[in-house]
């Protein structure tokens, strides 16, 4: 007979046991292993090959759902500390395959970290997990939302000037065009009907370019002679003849400085596409009024400024900027446009941005009401961090919807007679996508003419306070990083290390682009920095221009600037300056002056602001006072100066702060030229995708830990 002792062991023993159970059953239950569950299928997939849209939409939610769930537990008074701990860990398996998952498809990272609203298909995918998971759900997770058709602009936000109600009412009806009636097509269907096309044709561009150009077969011009009585060079008049010939939409990638401006005016003109709709940047509006008078003098040509109360709606191209193309939308869709130009067409990469809205609801309209339109994309960088960037300038040109290749491409598709899986579809594929109107040349293979550009490292210490300050600064955001790697380690001690350094340093970027970090982040490190180049920087181009003439200043920040200004204004250089708050007339008063006035010394330019369409060649030496977060954003800066009417080699100095962040930042800018260089280029580059704040983390992390 069992004592009372007993009894209390063994009663304590069965309650144990029952506690496991219980534990055991409530393991599986709540959104964790739910979350688990799909994201090992997004891993399986990723071993299997690239990951695909539906993934990509799934992989999303996770890491949404995962840091809703993180941070409820970590609120979750109820909890004892044992419990949240072992919950938290729970987590931390989650996140440590998504790193694993996304290290084999470098494109996840960035949704680690986005921050954006979701989309209705993501919604859709929340709502499922969470009834899945048994969580109650909140008043607006019960609404089922469906994708909308683009409505770009609230309707009291439009405008009509009153040049265009006065052409409306001389043109009540546009004339019918009995060309715009086609039969139907009969419906066939193709082995590749059932395939998800879009991330494989994406992927043709990292895997098959075998070492050719992303360049469609062009004719041999007839003239290089121009309405304007200028000569183009011969690969500007090449493509030209292409839309001579009839090929009507093009994403034009040359590199910047190989006049993109120019070819698409051309283009427009041989094409009789007209009326023509330019959509530019604001800071390079008045300079494409000046394009279309030097190129096609005999076309009218009409700038759109606010609320466009003066412009002439007659005029055979309407220039309007992104900033303010949702108050016009309506007016535009119904203006007749037989062409449609956007320049620095990687603006519209962000399918959730108004100004990529807009542009696709104007393209979407004049590919209804006209038939074969011209339709342009100008753009030096078409990649900045990822080959999808690729996504909303195949969509404007009419090649993509939003699920799958239309007709035209899809018709060339099946031609192939490949499917994903054959040998041979990525390469095929890629010649496929480049054949629609992919244009994409070097200056060094078309135009020997152009001096050769270099670009040089000028390291400098950052000597008293500042510099000490930075550096301790550098010092407690490697301790964080190290802090948080312990933890996990010690959670997972089996997980790959490079696993866990990117998944440290993508939770670190989160909380940086949140505002939640302790002390300095990876910004506001490098605003320092720039800050504390401002001097050295400004003292160096001082030299410069005093030995060698005319120089172009750049920095990321309006203090930077200022500061760089104050000190060429006591050193006597007369200056002039290009921000992002000028009108587009101040901005080419202060161009010209630059490019025409012998006293002007220094241009002391915004990175951003002055980095797309402005011309100064007047200057054959560029000082980059602060580093870009881009390979694509410092390569259009330095070819304002390397570019057609250059006569002089180009040179520019990067003034990098010697043994800080700095110059990692500065190895990982020029690693992401790769990206374009093996997708555009056909070279054998490392494609490097992901962003460098990222990667910047990493390498740090990365050294820490060496050192343990």
């Amino acid at each position: 007979m069992a004592t009372s002792g007993q009894k209390t062991r063994t009663g304590t023993k069965s309650g144990a046991k029952t506690a496991q159970r219980r534990r055991a059953h409530q393991d599986e239950t709540g959104i964790i292993p739910v979350l688990a569950r799909v994201v090992r299928g997004i891993e399986n997939a990723a071993e299997r090959g690239k990951v695909n849209a539906s993934n990509r939409v799934r992989y999303r939610v996770v890491a949404v759902l995962a840091r809703e769930e993180r941070a409820r537990i970590k609120a979750d008074a109820t909890l004892g500390d044992a419990e949240r701990a072992k919950e938290l860990t729970r987590l931390d398996g989650i996140a440590t395959i998504m790193a694993k998952t996304a290290a084999r498809d470098a494109s996840l990272i960035q949704l680690l970290t986005d921050t954006a609203p979701l989309s209705p298909a993501a919604q859709e995918v929340r709502r499922a997990l969470l009834i899945e998971a048994g969580t109650p759900l909140a008043p607006e997770d019960l609404v089922v939302v469906t994708e909308p058709e683009a409505k770009p602009v609230v309707e009291e936000r439009q405008v009509v000037p009153q040049s265009v109600r006065q052409y409306q009412m001389s043109n009540p009806f546009l004339a019918p065009d009995f060309s715009a009636y086609q039969k139907p097509a009969p419906v066939t269907r193709g082995r590749l009907d059932n395939w998800e096309l879009i991330e494989p044709l994406f992927r043709s561009f990292e895997m098959g370019a075998g070492g050719s150009a992303a360049t469609m077969d062009l004719p041999e011009a007839r003239s290089l002679a121009t309405p304007g009585g200028l000569e183009l060079m011969r690969h500007q008049a090449r493509f030209v003849e292409s839309a001579r010939e009839g090929h009507r939409s093009y994403l034009l990638a040359d590199e910047p400085g190989l006049g993109k401006t120019a070819q698409a005016l051309l283009a427009a003109d041989v094409a009789n596409a007209y009326p023509l709709l330019v959509v530019v940047p604001n800071v390079v509006k008045v300079n494409w009024s000046r394009e279309v008078e030097k190129w096609t003098p005999h076309r009218t040509s009409t700038v759109v400024h606010g609320d466009g109360d003066d412009i002439d709606a007659f005029a055979d191209i309407v220039i309007v900027n992104y900033e303010v193309l949702d108050r016009h939308v309506a007016w535009l869709s119904r203006r007749g446009f037989r062409g449609m130009i956007v320049d620095e067409a990687h603006f519209i990469k962000n399918k959730d941005s108004q100004r990529s809205k807009n542009v696709q609801a104007l393209s979407k309209s004049i590919r209804q009401q006209t038939p074969d339109p011209l339709l342009i994309a100008l753009t030096g960088t078409p990649l900045i961090n990822q080959i999808e960037d690729f996504r909303m300038i195949w969509q404007f040109l009419g090649w993509i919807d939003e699920k799958k290749p239309l007709p035209g491409l899809m018709a060339a598709l099946e031609e192939t007679e490949l499917t994903p899986v054959d040998p041979g579809f990525f390469s095929a594929a890629r010649r496929v996508v480049i054949e629609m109107g992919m244009v994409r040349r070097k200056k060094v293979d078309v135009a020997a003419d152009i001096p050769a550009r270099r670009i040089a490292d000028i390291p400098v210490e950052l000597d008293g306070e500042a510099g000490r300050s930075i550096r301790e600064a550098e010092r407690a955001l490697i301790a964080r990083l190290l802090e948080r790697y312990r933890r996990l380690r010690a959670a997972r001690p089996d997980a790959d290390t490079a696993d866990l350094i990117r998944l440290v340093a993508a939770a670190e970027l989160e909380e940086s682009k949140q505002g939640g970090s302790s002390g300095d982040n990876v910004f506001t490190m490098v605003r320092r920095i720039g800050q504390a180049k401002a001097t050295p920087a400004a003292d160096y181009t001082v030299n410069l221009a005093r030995n060698v003439g005319k120089v172009v200043f750049f920095a990321k920040h309006i203090d930077v600037m200022d500061a760089a200004e104050e000190y060429f204004a006591k050193a006597g250089l007369k200056t002039i300056s290009i921000r992002g708050d000028q009108t587009s007339k101040a901005r080419q008063a202060e161009i010209d002056a630059f490019q025409n006035d012998p006293e002007v010394a220094v241009a002391v330019c915004s990175l951003t602001a002055a980095g797309v369409g402005v011309n100064l060649q007047a200057a054959s030496n560029v000082v980059l006072a602060e580093l870009s977060w881009t390979n694509a954003e410092q390569t259009q800066a330095i070819d304002r100066v390397h570019r057609i009417g250059q006569e002089l080699p180009v040179t520019a100095w990067r003034i990098i702060a010697a043994q800080t962040i700095d110059g990692r930042i500065a190895e990982l800018i020029d690693s992401k030229a790769g990206l374009a260089a093996r997708a555009l280029d056909g070279e054998t580059a490392e494609a490097a995708e992901g962003s460098v704040q990222l990667e910047a983390l990493v390498a740090l992390l990365s050294d820490a830990v060496r050192e343990l």
